[in-house]
């Protein structure tokens, strides 16, 4: 029996020839339940089975995830042929970097390094290199890494061959990316809110702004589209990539950019979930290479840690998650006695505490003079005040919601961080804790402090956190309060 595999572009694929038997168990093969089924009304009218698939019965898939379809289908006895329809099928070759390829470079003001030679280390010449030899790929390198001067480092390889768009999660990290590649000497543009630089070499934007142009183009706003905004790109970079789960990148990913040959992704934490990684691998392709926080801590990149687990002693019982969240977070007597708390743990250096909901930054705001909030709703150039504010102040307290602070910000100068009931998310708590454990002139040690309760919730999301500091060899103690 014979099949074909159909390339159609850079991601997506078709099978033909197949038996409907076959095609069923490939199916099966790359098809996963969604945790959040349960709370769907499709599924529970029973018009939805709660399942995603990444191989449709038609016999559409992605090139990506080929090699976990292939043994099915050469089991069921098949030969296969491959009929590439791809717009471009030429090789890229890269020179390798080594530790001089931004020598000629100096580190900016602010930075602990300021005037010296930008230098790459050891492992991010290797992680680079480990790119430029693997046209589609994830590597899990962790927060404190240096991923931006990795980015900037495979765009300055890429421009041979056309221009590159990078990719991060919000609008903090465009500036701080576009600030790195400005000062390496990189023709450099954002896009994002009401800053459009078109014509660069290298774009930063967020998935965000992606979006808007896709839907802007679709409403007959603007003329310009996603593919014409990717018009000779040839490389597309996502930082932090546990953020292209979400259903808007992949789509893009997917289709508008399809086209891109060059394909790289850089996280801090893979999602543990099947359905995310081999989503991530649809998109991206597979994970070749791991660099863990407790390495970078070995070769004293990162400061070392110790996580404190308070768990305040409780007695109201609450039958669903929402209301008990609402009761830990924002009951102002329990919010008092937590913001004296703060207030102690501070008088050892900078805290950086992160809440769930902006209500519980309001009350320990309004508990605690001087405190600085940072929230969605400030301006860019604000929040980059307030961050460079810790990295010049002592004993400081400032308090910011786990979705502004906890991904990607540089903020080297913390010695606490404080994360109030941070639930059960791997992604979470590991990117909150790499806001931490940067390291300073200053500064080689953070205490970590996970400030939880005796509730029903709460006690079962801390048992899931405590796999987490284990994987991630986070030592860590549990302390047991009666707060009242």
């Amino acid at each position: 029996m014979n099949c074909t595999i159909v390339i159609k572009d850079e991601v997506n694929c078709k099978i033909e020839g197949l038996d409907l038997n076959t095609r069923k168990k490939c199916e099966k093969e790359l098809k996963f339940f969604m945790p959040y089924a349960f709370h769907v009304p499709a599924y529970k009218l029973g018009r939805w089975d709660g399942c995603v698939s990444f191989f449709s019965v038609g016999g559409v898939t992605y090139v990506n995830l080929l090699d976990r379809l292939l043994p099915i289908i050469m089991d069921n006895g098949y030969s296969i042929a491959v009929d590439d329809k791809r717009e471009s099928t030429e090789s890229y070759e890269f020179s390798a970097v080594d530790e001089s390829t931004f020598a000629h470079k100096v580190w900016p003001e602010k930075h602990q390094m300021v005037g010296e030679p930008v230098v790459l280390r050891d492992y991010q010449i290797t992680i680079v290199n480990k790119f430029l030899t693997t046209p589609q790929c994830l590597q899990e390198i962790a927060t404190g890494a240096g991923k931006t001067l990795i980015t900037a480092a495979l765009s300055e390889r890429v421009e041979q061959y056309g221009r590159s768009i990078v990719i991060v999660p919000n609008k903090d990290l465009v500036r701080q990316t576009y600030d790195d590649y400005l000062n390496l000497g990189l023709d450099v543009g954002v896009y994002f809110g009401d800053k459009k630089q078109l014509g660069k070499t290298h774009t930063i934007c967020t998935w965000q702004s992606l979006n808007s142009i896709k839907k802007r183009f679709r409403d007959g706003v603007d003329d310009m589209s996603l593919r014409e905004f990717s018009d000779g790109v040839v490389c597309v970079i996502v930082d932090e990539v546990h953020q292209a789960k979400a259903d808007v990148l992949k789509d893009m990913l997917t289709k508008e950019f399809a086209h891109i040959p060059l394909r790289w992704g850089l996280t801090g934490t893979i999602p543990k979930e099947e359905h995310a990684k081999t989503s991530l691998q649809a998109c991206l392709g597979e994970v070749t290479n791991k660099l863990s926080a407790s390495e970078l801590q070995d070769m004293g990149v990162l400061s070392n840690c110790h996580v404190n687990v308070v768990q305040l002693k409780e007695t109201a019982i609450y039958n669903d998650y929402q209301s008990e969240l609402k009761y830990l977070t924002t009951d102002k007597a329990r919010m008092k006695y937590l913001s004296k708390f703060i207030q102690t743990v501070a008088e050892s250096g900078n805290t950086l505490v992160l809440v769930d909901r902006i209500a519980s930054g309001e009350i320990i705001a309004e508990n605690i003079p001087g405190v600085t909030f940072v929230k969605g709703a400030m301006k860019v150039t604000d929040r980059k005040e307030a961050y460079d504010e810790i990295n010049e102040a002592t004993n400081s307290i400032t308090v910011a919601t786990y979705g502004v602070a906890a991904v990607g910000i540089n903020i080297p100068r913390i010695f606490n961080m404080i994360l109030l009931e941070p639930g059960k998310s791997f992604v979470r708590v590991i990117q909150s804790i790499g806001r931490g454990v940067r390291k300073a002139e200053d500064k080689d040690f953070v205490q970590i402090w996970d400030v939880t309760s005796t509730a029903k919730f709460s006690k079962k999301h801390l048992t899931e956190r405590k796999k987490f500091y284990k994987e991630a060899n986070y030592p860590f103690t549990i302390e047991k309060t009666d707060w009242r």
